[in-house]
């Protein structure tokens, strides 16, 4: 089994508005991994990552293009010790 690892990650450009945390949920439980997404008040999305470093480099991958109506412009990523996330959700 591959280590488990955790990634968090800030999302510039126009992000909010179009799905982008909808569209990330539904991508990161398509892939097993587990952790939440959220809009930040200035107009960043942060989410927390965690799982199979494959599946979670793969979300990554995936936010630097993120929901279809969204313009990315900048995917900010910061490693950290895994706390054990369980699920994916979206908050507040």
């Amino acid at each position: 089994m591959t280590d488990r690892v955790r990634a968090r990650v800030f999302v510039s450009g126009r992000v909010q508005g179009v799905y982008y945390r909808a569209n990330t949920r539904d991508a990161a439980r398509a892939r097993d991994v587990d952790g939440w997404v959220r809009n930040l008040r200035d107009g960043r999305v942060e989410a927390v990552f965690e799982g199979d470093e494959d599946a979670v480099e793969s979300m990554i991958e995936w936010c630097r293009t993120g929901s279809p109506a969204a313009d990315v412009r900048d995917v900010d990523v910061r490693y950290e010790e895994p706390t054990g996330e369980s699920g994916f959700s979206v908050r507040r």
